[in-house]
């Protein structure tokens, strides 16, 4: 008897534990049947906005994309790394990156040259002297590129600056109501959506996925510099690195940064004056003359007649 109810719980431990295996093959199955159906709905719902982008979007931006991308591989790339760098500053217009730009170059002083040779020997009926234009035309066409990148870059800059004084202010109300740098980076982030606010959401998202903190906040000096926020993040580092208060760093730092921006204001007034006497000398005073003097005119060629 007892031999049989051994077998007997030996047969019912087998079914249970065969039972139990069953239901967690099962439970993987399902949950790889999950996965797979999400892959597969967002691959369907991307597949779905795709298709629903412009078709400008969908097809004329990367055909463009790949052919700069071409024509950037055809020129030279000495100075690539700081190309990659203004890029950088920029933000990445329209997600150009180096081997972009150089292709952009490329083309615009192609088409601009042969634009501006065609409408030249149409005029001039000169071969010669339409091809010499073109080649002076394609230095200037070569060069456009360059010269929005640079006015990109100086707006940008100039945008970080400005919004950082407010930044400022926020960070240190932040860290007063205790919050660490990364969260009060993070609050920054959601309440603004200018280029600081995006820079520190940036920021934030290299720390989430590894970066160290002071990593992060050197990638961020480099991808603005801005004077002013490089000098407030080498203050920060070394007020980590040495234990010193963050707050009174941040406090200081921000009476600090209004003093240098008064300053700076107190300079453009100061140079306001020489810079308003030039107009003034081409364009109001011979107005001024001409009212002053012009009734005298004809009373002056009448004496000087007689």
């Amino acid at each position: 008897m007892s031999m049989n109810m051994f077998w007997i719980a030996e047969l019912v431990a087998l079914a249970v534990g065969a039972f139990w295996v069953g239901l967690l093959m099962q439970r993987q199955d399902r949950q790889a049947e999950q996965r797979l159906e999400q892959v597969v709905a967002g691959h369907l719902v991307a597949t779905s906005m795709e298709l629903q982008a412009p078709f400008v979007q969908r097809v004329l931006q990367p055909m463009l994309q790949q052919l700069l991308r071409r024509l950037g591989g055809l020129s030279p790339s000495g100075n690539i790394d700081k190309l990659r760098r203004e890029l950088l500053i920029a933000g990445s217009p329209y997600g150009l990156d180096a081997l972009d730009f150089l292709g952009l170059r490329i083309l615009v002083a192609t088409l601009g040259t042969i634009g501006l040779t065609v409408i030249l020997a149409s005029v001039t009926k000169s071969l010669v002297q339409s091809l010499l234009a073109g080649a002076v035309g394609a230095i200037f066409f070569s060069e456009l590129p360059n010269f929005w990148l640079r006015g990109l870059t100086k707006r940008r800059r100039k945008a970080v600056y400005l919004a950082l004084p407010d930044a400022l202010d926020m960070l240190t109300v932040c860290i007063d109501a205790g919050l660490g740098l990364e969260s009060a980076f993070m609050r920054i982030g959601q309440s603004w959506d200018h280029d600081l606010a995006r820079e520190f959401r940036r920021a934030v998202m290299e720390m989430g996925v590894g970066v160290s903190w002071r990593e992060a906040m050197r990638n961020l000096v480099y991808r603005t510099d801005v004077p002013e926020l490089s000098s407030l993040v080498a203050v920060l580092l070394q007020a980590d690195q040495l234990g010193f208060s963050i707050s009174d760093t941040l406090h200081a730092q921000a009476d600090q940064l209004r003093t240098r921006r008064r300053q700076k204001a107190q300079e453009v007034a100061r140079a306001a004056p020489l810079k308003m006497l030039f107009p003034m000398v081409i364009f109001i005073m011979p107005a001024t003359f001409a009212v002053i003097l012009g009734p005298a005119i004809p009373m002056i060629m009448e004496s000087f007649g007689q």
